[in-house]
């Protein structure tokens, strides 16, 4: 019941991820083609054309704080793939040295890796925790747009909260799987 709420979790913040992440690339796009057609548009060849004067006053040009958007969007995007990655074994792995141990090292060494990542997590998200209350104190906001910071900081809070939360499921299964031998979780992941 835990492990299908936890997949499900982790499922939906790949999803939200995943369309921020079209999004900022559309948005990147949409930005990168307008700088190209401003500057198009403002070429001297064209200086005297009325349609090249008439799309510049429509607004043709790079999208204002599109930097800002995209920095901010990669934060929480960053921290919504890392739960189904996570769950999934999918992190790369060299194992190189770890091939030649015994299965029960390897496990062992797994629960070692899942421990520390849920620790890292935690105090990630606990950090962004105390950073999100500070940007909202002060009202700090970006210089373009005056995009508020803490939204930011608070959607990239709930990717690492979710993300911390399955880190630790995941490092109580390594801990049962190296104590039972069983296998609950993949671990495969990408091999380099």
């Amino acid at each position: 019941m835990l492990r299908r709420i936890i997949e499900a979790l982790a499922r939906v913040m790949a999803i939200l991820g995943g369309l921020v992440l079209t999004g900022l690339i559309v948005m990147t796009c949409l930005s990168i083609t307008g700088r190209w057609l401003n500057g198009m548009l403002n070429a001297d060849a064209l200086d005297g054309a009325g349609w090249a004067a008439w799309l510049l006053a429509l607004g043709i040009g790079p999208i204002n704080g599109d930097f800002e958007l995209v920095e901010a969007g990669m934060a929480f995007v960053i921290f919504a793939f890392l739960p189904l990655t996570q769950l999934s074994g999918g992190h790369a792995s060299v194992d190189i040295f770890t091939r030649i141990l015994p299965d029960g090292v390897n496990r062992w060494l797994t629960v070692a890796w899942a421990v520390l990542f849920a620790a890292v997590l935690i105090l990630i998200a606990r950090q962004l925790w105390l950073g999100t209350s500070d940007k909202m104190r002060y009202g700090e906001t970006t210089y373009l747009i005056q995009f508020p910071i803490w939204w930011a900081y608070a959607a990239a809070l709930v990717g690492a909260g979710v993300a911390a939360i399955t880190a630790v499921f995941v490092a109580l299964a390594r801990i049962a799987e190296a104590v039972t031998g069983a296998a609950i979780l993949p671990t495969e992941g990408a091999e380099h």
